[in-house]
């Protein structure tokens, strides 16, 4: 379920930020789907260098468990969805929304690490470990979702302590 929201949050985005006429409207975008690419890559090779064993349960006697691939994903998926719905942290508009977009998400992925674990798929420190791989995808895609153009600086030449006329509300 996590991809085809990500994929929805992506088309989305791509739409609103090409219609505003962001200069790198596609970084955004491109920043969630590299993030979401780099999952496998770096969690295969971590469930093979460590070869931790699961918990007993319907996959006992596996190894490859640490750190949490499914924990990772919907980590992942969720929060550059959301970072891609709401990027710009600064603004007024929709705090509120913005907010209670993070705390659904946050409680989302919760509710993942803690299935896994009482499903007995995996141990709690797998899904500790997915989550904290997942942080600097994340911080990324926040940092690229900021640098897309669209965000008010001061302009080349322009003293950054110079007073900067109002745009909006």
């Amino acid at each position: 379920m996590a991809l085809p929201v990500l994929g929805a949050a992506l088309v989305w985005s791509l739409w609103r930020a090409r219609r505003t006429g962001a200069v790198r409207w596609w970084l955004p975008a491109l920043a969630a789907t590299v993030a979401m690419a780099l999952v496998p890559a770096l969690v295969i090779p971590f469930k093979a260098l460590v070869d931790r064993p699961g918990p007993p349960g319907p996959l006992a006697g596996e190894t490859g468990f640490f750190p949490s691939g499914h924990t990772a994903t919907a980590a992942v998926a969720y929060g550059a969805a959301a970072l891609l719905l709401y990027p710009h942290p600064g603004q007024r508009q929709g705090q509120r929304q913005r907010r209670a977009l993070f705390a659904a998400v946050t409680l989302l992925n919760a509710g993942v690490g803690v299935g896994l674990v009482r499903c007995a798929y995996h141990w709690p420190l797998d899904v500790v470990a997915g989550w904290c791989l997942t942080g600097a995808l994340l911080w990324t895609v926040a940092r690229l979702s900021r640098a897309d153009g669209t965000a008010t600086g001061p302009e080349p030449g322009e003293s950054p302590t110079a007073p900067r006329p109002r745009t909006g509300p």
